[in-house]
């Protein structure tokens, strides 16, 4: 098919024609594929018939999407208006930027999807949207057609703009695409409302997307998006069954935390009585309440002292009046006594121990062993001369100063960052572990890895490393003079395998600052593919 028969310049040679036909109220919108022949690059096409007048207000929305310059939106090349015949160049038509991938359809065809990877596709959305929303433009067509997920693991939207849009309708379409990823039922074919099987806080954020009820709804894309990066860490997950509110009684609750109180404020000196019981219809005595309505707490029994603890019950064998008889805390001066008798003892034990930590630090074993040696008539000629020091050792010691995660292809939110230095804590039993990736070991085909940077506070001379770590788990070792230069800028100098005592060997020795440890591959863990590394030790050179 030629350009001409489409009413398109001739510059745009059409290929095959993708996605839906769009139906507006000023005409129909088919997009195609196509060949610039100029720059030699496919681009994405959409023909508005008729041109002129009504494809007015579509090409003014195009040419504010024109100034936009986010991943998660096609980018617009070209814009015109046309006449209102389809005769050669009067089609009006918007170019786009072409989006290589398969479509949000292609992949929920497929199944749901997890929700960490669901988060992730429309939070990135919502983003590219927002950007949109600022500059004052409705996207409007966002369905799992025009959605295509990019080989890089980003999110890109094909069709921008469409003929029409509201914000109000973005916000709904985006929260109908977060239900479809996490439930696989395409938007329309289920109750509104209907999120069983969803995460309680999703399921929260779609019904608010999808409200049209005045407070209830979203205020905007962008708080979409900061919602869906609000996410709990792998591992830190609260109990989903229900909110913590609702874990026991507001009763039970209330008395825990007068008990943390009565804890803490510990003994007091005033004398504690027990105040009358109170007496039901039938004359059962039952525990008196406090101001708060709560039965009264007890104190805490010590083995030495019974007496301190407070009657719980009211009855009384030798009671034949009903009356309850208070006990009397021990005196306080009975307390400061017993303080003074284990106290004194105590402090003068805490005091010989440190005498003796101090004696031990100021007089060390040379101390007493040159002491009992003889005296050399003449200085040995290793020994330094008298008055002088001995040279100090020039090898530095190979010490780990700092890490932090290095993951320049994720998401700006790094895996498991506090636990970062359980990886060079000395304890192989701790470890800083991925998260838990879907679908493949290749990082959940989301990115070609992570890694942890290692900075050993200065140039180091170094032969290896040794890792204990999952074993399975595939790495690179490499080096570099840079805190945050980019992947390339550190030199591959080993690789292999984790496992319980890997040993990466250099070719040769290297010197340098920043050590990373760049993980290629994941092995299988439960629900997934993942890894650990446990302990990092580094090999001195010589």
């Amino acid at each position: 098919m030629t350009s001409t028969a489409i009413g398109l310049p001739d510059r745009y040679r059409p290929l095959d024609e993708v996605g839906p036909t769009e139906t507006t109220a000023t005409g129909v919108i088919h997009c195609w594929r196509a060949k610039d022949r100029i720059l030699n690059r496919d681009v994405a096409i959409r023909v508005h018939t008729p041109g002129g007048p009504a494809a007015r207000e579509w090409i003014t929305r195009a040419l504010t999407a024109g100034g936009l310059a986010t991943p998660a939106l096609a980018m617009v090349y070209d814009a015109a208006e046309g006449s209102e015949g389809a005769a050669p160049g009067g089609a009006a038509y918007v170019v786009n930027e072409w989006i290589e991938g398969r479509t949000l359809a292609e992949r929920l065809a497929e199944g749901p999807m997890p929700e960490r990877e669901a988060r992730t596709v429309l939070r990135r959305l919502a983003e590219g949207v927002a950007a949109a929303h600022r500059v004052g433009l409705a996207v409007g067509g966002l369905t799992p057609e025009t959605v295509v997920l990019r080989p890089n693991g980003l999110v890109g939207l094909r069709s921008v703009p469409a003929a029409s849009g509201s914000v109000q309708g973005d916000v709904a379409a985006l929260g109908e695409l977060l239900e479809y990823c996490l439930t696989g039922r395409r938007p329309g074919t289920a109750p509104a409302g209907r999120t069983a099987g969803m995460p309680p806080d999703l399921a929260a954020l779609v019904r608010r997307a999808r409200s049209t009820e005045p407070g209830a709804g979203l205020s905007s894309v962008a708080a979409m998006a900061a919602l869906l990066a609000e996410r709990p860490r792998t591992g830190h997950t609260a109990d989903p069954q229900r909110a913590p509110d609702e874990s026991d009684s507001g009763w039970l609750r209330r008395l825990r935390e007068r008990r943390e109180e009565e804890r803490s404020a510990g003994a007091r000196d005033d004398v504690a009585v027990d105040p009358a019981p109170t007496r039901d219809a039938s004359g059962t005595a039952s525990p008196p309440l406090d101001a708060r309505g709560l039965p009264p707490v007890p104190a805490r029994r010590h083995e030495d002292d019974e007496d301190d603890l407070l009657p719980l019950s009211a009855d009384r064998d030798d009671d034949r009046d009903g009356a309850v008889h208070a006990r009397d805390h021990a005196p306080a001066q009975e307390r400061r006594r017993r303080l003074l008798v284990v106290g004194l003892p105590l402090a003068a034990l805490a005091v010989v121990i440190a005498l003796a930590v101090y004696l031990g630090n100021v007089i060390s074993p040379d101390d007493v062993t040159g002491d009992q040696s003889p005296v050399p008539s003449t200085p040995s000629s290793s020994a330094p001369p008298a008055g002088g020091t001995a040279e100090p050792d020039d090898t530095p010691a190979l010490t780990i100063s700092g890490a932090s995660v290095y993951d320049p292809f994720g998401d700006g939110d790094p895996d498991n960052p506090d636990d970062v230095p359980l990886s060079f804590d000395g304890d192989p039993s701790t470890a800083w572990s991925t998260v838990t990736y879907r679908g493949s070991a290749a990082f959940g085909n989301l990115k070609d890895g992570i890694g942890v940077l290692y900075d050993l506070g200065s140039e180091q001379a170094l032969t290896g490393l040794g890792v204990t770590g999952t074993a399975g788990a595939t790495v690179e070792v490499r080096v570099g003079d840079e805190a945050e230069g980019d992947l390339d800028s550190y030199e591959v100098v080993a690789d292999g395998e984790l496992g319980d005592a890997a040993d990466l060997s250099f070719d040769e020795p290297v010197t340098t600052r920043y050590v990373l440890l760049w993980l290629t591959g994941l092995a299988p863990s439960d629900g997934g593919f993942s890894a650990e590394v446990a302990e990092v030790t580094l090999t001195p050179a010589g």
